[in-house]
């Protein structure tokens, strides 16, 4: 299994960022479903305090009400790829 590592994370807008991965690829994610699908992120609701994430020493995408999205879910989102389709990408990077 390769692995898919986060480089760079910016808000946009409301439940929207900016994604840069290890694999040169970028993409914007909008993540208003996963919001409103948990309860452990009923504060994320409010856009002001969805925006204050950071990434964690994984990289994972990390918030401090204790909701995190992982890496390759993230990347499936932002590009349409699974970790199968960007094997090749990641072969050199990831040794």
């Amino acid at each position: 299994m390769g692995c898919i590592s986060i480089l760079e994370a910016k808000y946009v807008k409301d439940y929207r960022i900016f994604l840069k991965f290890n694999t040169g690829e970028t993409g914007e994610v909008d993540l208003r479903e996963l919001v409103y699908k948990y309860q452990i992120a009923e504060p994320l609701r409010n856009p002001e305090i969805f925006s204050c994430f950071r990434l964690d020493s994984w990289p994972t995408l990390v918030w401090d009400c204790g909701f995190d999205v992982a890496p390759e879910s993230l990347y499936f989102r932002a590009t349409g790829k699974s970790l199968q389709d960007s094997k090749s990408d990641l072969s050199s990077r990831c040794a």
